[in-house]
């Protein structure tokens, strides 16, 4: 064990170079930052296992922060470590710089997770768990790190929390230890303010180990740390009472430890003195962007022990690759991250089902095919049509990661968060299900899935009106534009931060999946019908035909100069294709085009675009969802048939009649628009 005056040495280091980053930057948190950095250092200098010169080793232990506000205590963490300089420690939150407000995933710097919205990042804590029980049931114990989190008493009021804690507790979790950290401050109030609830007894019920400690004391932080890593059935919550701003001092030498107003801003906004708190922190105001030189000594003593450590890891590795080369191949290809090869064209549909049927179909091919793929649903296996999967496997169980199924209750968000903590895990492909209106207690997860480029695969059933009897708290209207926008978002590799699909028949829906699967660098959503849709129409090879939906758009049918271009995504497709006999008989050429995804045909070639929909047509768009979703594309010369308001309750068909999505109806919009 290292002294203990180096271990606090250390900490302060980290305290003085968190603070000063904030200062510097004239913006941030240093409070948390400084309570919990005694922790924090004992995790990287004595505990965490990684390899210092490959940092993507994927036996490595993982650390998932959850208040992104503390990024300072990270960064400075991290830099003991030598994953970041004083100089970009002194850059933080400006312009180009590798520490931003927030911290970005970033596995080869050592962080293996975004994080800013609150709770997320622990739940993704969660989800890497799991993957990593899900890959030694199938490897052994090459797959045997363990995953820590990291949560604060602000952030484990988001509801999330609640989940997070269920789903750890149920499985049994060992391979999961998460510190919390007491300080009862958070950004506006101290916590006893807002919650009065016994948190040990709330994880306990989950069946959580909980043990309660002081979270500045390095030996209580160790002896906490070795109880947690000898528990082999609960996964276990270190409750440490920390100080707020530990260290922070006044001009004249008063104590500025436990206060709100150091939460979120700079110690000298908050009347503190930077220069007397980092002199009583052992620091140079002057330099205060130093490591203290018996630091430097503890953490590279400790980058000593680690290339040990690592090297008897890699040696086990080896002697295992060579009595299991049959699964050493297979977990260097699982963590490739690169796409299963399927032939998909052998999938057989049956004909004129609902898309979420199809999808069940395909699910079941990957469940026999891809052996490293999780699918979850949100207590709706059976209607969102993940059963598919299910019924060629079996779910998660305490003690039983043989099986291949995350069964997550009723608990979107959660879902989300868990499932993209696996993919962030590395070594599994996730897919996760429910009803698309749904979407919306899971958006918050999308957009951190975008922004952090994780290839997860959300299914969404029940797509539009058409659920018809539910009623309009079941009818997704807005949910199609909402997701849409994330095609219009770029992400920070300058591509379309998701890929939203919405496949117009059975055929399309195998394609779409195709997509999915290929599709290793971005989020998708698969946007899923619950009735019926008649196959659209086919020259002879439907499924060579639907391929050119890796276009975005492509054109289903079309007359030799057509009078007008009809447009639209998944069963409204098929309505199109109705209306187009009526108009015929009456003389109108027609053109119908799926477009599954705007943003992907928005990414293809101007000549492209401009041979499946010239501009200067007459366009007519139907949409089952707000007439903004085809907009775009119709223009000014044309129009949208749409749903404006919410759903009612009704049979779906009755709902087609009253609501104008009808081949019918398509036949007299689009003559008013000829006229």
């Amino acid at each position: 064990m290292n002294d203990i005056k180096v271990m606090n040495r250390a900490a302060d280091n980290i305290r003085v170079l968190a603070a000063s980053m904030v200062e510097k930057a004239k913006s941030g948190h240093p409070g948390g930052a400084m309570g919990g950095a005694d922790f924090i250092n004992v995790l990287f200098s004595e505990y965490l296992v990684y390899d210092p010169k490959n940092p993507e080793w994927e036996g490595r232990d993982r650390y998932f922060q959850d208040p992104g506000h503390m990024s300072p205590m990270l960064y400075s963490a991290l830099a003991l470590t030598g994953k970041f300089t004083m100089e970009e420690l002194s850059q933080f939150r400006q312009w180009g710089s590798p520490t931003p407000g927030h911290p970005e995933v970033n596995v080869k710097r050592g962080i293996e997770n975004t994080s800013g919205p609150l709770g997320q990042g622990h739940t993704y804590a969660v989800g890497a768990a799991i993957a990593a029980k899900f890959l030694k049931a199938r490897l052994g114990d090459v797959m045997n790190q363990t995953i820590y989190a990291y949560i604060s008493d602000g952030g484990i009021q988001e509801e999330i929390s609640q989940g997070a804690g269920r789903v750890a507790g149920t499985l049994g979790l060992d391979n999961l230890i998460m510190f919390y950290d007491s300080n009862n401050i958070q950004l506006s109030t101290t916590v006893e303010e807002v919650t009065t609830e016994n948190v040990a007894m709330k994880y306990e019920a989950w069946g959580w180990k909980v043990i309660s400690i002081n979270g500045n004391d390095v030996n209580e932080i160790r002896k906490a740390l070795d109880e947690a890593k000898a528990e082999t059935q609960r996964p276990t919550l270190i409750i440490g009472d920390t100080i707020m701003g530990k260290g922070a001092r006044g001009a004249d030498d008063s104590s500025y430890e436990n206060k709100v107003s150091t939460h979120g801003q700079p110690l000298s906004a908050a009347g503190a003195s930077i220069e007397e708190t980092i002199k009583n922190l052992g620091g140079d105001p002057k330099n205060p962007f130093t490591v203290f030189t018996d630091v430097a000594e503890l953490y590279a003593k400790r980058a000593k022990e680690l290339e040990a450590i690592v090297a008897e890891r890699y040696a086990a590795k080896e002697a295992w690759a060579k009595a299991n080369p049959e699964l050493a191949e297979k977990m260097q290809f699982w963590f490739s991250g690169k796409a299963p090869k399927l032939d998909w064209e052998a999938i057989e549909q049956k004909a004129n089902q609902a898309t979420r049927a199809a999808s069940a179909t395909v699910l079941g091919v990957l469940a026999t095919k891809v052996e490293n793929m999780i699918c979850s649903s949100a207590d709706l296996s059976n209607s969102d049509k993940t059963d598919g999967f299910l019924k060629k496997t079996h779910s998660f169980i305490k003690g039983d990661f043989s099986g291949a199924f995350f069964q997550a209750g009723v608990s979107e968000l959660t879902m989300a968060c868990v499932c993209i903590g696996m993919s962030l895990h590395g070594g599994v492909i996730v897919a996760c299900g429910t009803f698309f209106v749904f979407s919306d207690y899971m958006k918050p997860a999308i957009r951190m899935a975008a922004l952090m480029e994780q290839p997860v695969k959300f299914i969404w059933s029940h797509d539009a009106f058409r659920v018809g009897e539910d009623g309009p708290t079941h009818e997704p209207v807005e949910q199609e534009a909402q997701i849409r926008l994330m095609e219009k978002l770029k992400n920070h590799k300058g591509h379309n931060s998701m890929l939203v699909l919405r496949p117009a028949d059975v055929i399309e829906t195998t394609v779409a999946w195709k997509m999915a699967m290929e599709n290793t660098a971005t989020p998708t959503a698969l946007i899923l019908s619950r009735q019926n849709i008649t196959d659209l129409p086919s020259k002879g090879n439907r499924y060579n035909e639907a391929l050119q939906a890796e276009k975005g758009a492509y054109i289903v049918e079309s007359d030799e100069n057509p009078d007008v271009i009809m447009v639209a995504s998944g069963s409204e497709v098929a309505t199109l294709v109705e209306g187009a006999a009526l108009l015929r008989a009456d003389g109108v050429k027609v053109r119908i085009v799926s477009v599954p995804s705007e943003g992907l045909f928005r990414s293809q070639s101007k000549e492209y675009q401009e041979s499946v929909i010239p501009t200067g047509s007459k366009i007519f768009g139907l949409t089952a969802g707000l007439p903004v979703n085809l907009e775009g594309l119709v223009g000014a010369n044309g129009k949208v048939w749409g749903l404006e308001s919410f759903g009612f309750s009704a049979p779906y068909k009755v709902l087609d009649e009253k609501l104008g999505f009808t081949g019918q109806n398509v036949y007299n919009q689009v003559k008013e628009l000829l006229a």
